[in-house]
């Protein structure tokens, strides 16, 4: 229920708004987010004991730095659809909402497999590997996001109109209803973070089975995806690094979870390396682009 209040109080807000969220308010409800996230850790570390505090903290970031990946996703589909900042914030919400449920079916049956089929852990460890390597040689983007199967397939499934009816996810078109262009880019969203949770999904695991652990971290860090996307919005070029780091993170757990009944990483290493990945390819990114802006 703490969740569905926190959306609803912060959907209240931005509906109050008649301007599109600025950098700073973006920041702000930002820190907002990680600090409650922060303070819950806290209660859990004080409830549950330090080891699974420390749990939390290291699938909490896991999947908030995950999340800003997916983030630049979102900006791609957006522009693709061409929704105007002011009306993003609706789609998001939903996307949150539905990403919230998909993500406890996924984590609830995920452990279940787990726990039922112990070699499952080393199937999401290759996973996880294969992944890192699509990170770190594969392009980025594709050459032409129009044609890849997200934009094709809803197109074949559900009657789509090319406008965009303000904030409205359907609309009448003579005389049927239609999914706008609004509905259609919430929808394409939903599509990706599937697909992305198969990345940070299997890393969780690799940190947690606790599912009380593994999904009120995936909780925080979804929560505070919408803030976390309108402040990183217009900042992708700075992050150019980003995308290297998280490929040597999830090719560090997925060797972690392959390696886990050989040689068993600590938690408190693996935060560390985490830490420490994230630092320097945001630190790197942050002096190269600042080196290469215009005098």
């Amino acid at each position: 229920m703490g969740v569905f209040a926190a959306i609803g109080i912060d959907l209240a807000t931005f509906k109050r708004r008649e301007r599109e969220l600025s950098m700073r308010a973006a920041a702000r409800r930002t820190a907002v987010w990680i600090l409650v996230s922060l303070a819950f850790n806290l209660l859990v570390w004080r409830t549950k004991g330090p080891d699974d505090g420390l749990d939390f903290l290291t699938a909490y970031l896991i999947e908030y730095s995950l999340s800003a990946d997916n983030i630049f996703v979102f900006v791609l589909i957006f522009s693709y659809f061409q929704v105007p900042r002011a009306a993003q914030h609706r789609a998001l919400v939903w996307g949150v909402i539905g990403a919230l449920m998909m993500r406890g079916t996924m984590i609830l049956g995920g452990i279940a497999l787990v726990r039922q089929f112990h070699f499952i852990i080393y199937v999401f460890g290759l996973l996880l590997i294969l992944n890192a390597i699509r990170m770190l040689f594969g392009k980025s983007t594709p050459p032409d996001f129009g044609q890849t199967w997200l934009i094709r397939a809803p197109m074949r499934l559900f009657r789509i109109t090319p406008d965009l009816h303000g904030e409205h996810f359907k609309a009448r078109v003579d005389g049927r209803w239609m999914l706008t262009r609004l509905a259609f880019a919430m929808l394409v969203i939903e599509i990706t973070d599937l697909l992305f949770a198969i990345d940070s999904i299997p890393a969780v695991f690799a940190i947690t089975q606790d599912p009380f652990i593994a999904y009120t971290s995936n909780i925080c860090a979804i929560l505070g995806l919408r803030s976390l996307y309108f402040l990183l919005a217009n900042l992708m070029d700075r992050f150019v690094y980003l995308r290297t780091g998280l490929g040597f993170i999830l090719g560090f757990i997925g060797l972690k979870m392959i390696l886990s009944d050989l040689r068993p990483v600590p938690t408190t290493l693996s935060l560390g390396i985490i830490v420490v990945i994230l630092a320097i390819t945001i630190g790197l990114s942050i002096v190269v682009t600042r080196r290469a802006e215009p005098k």
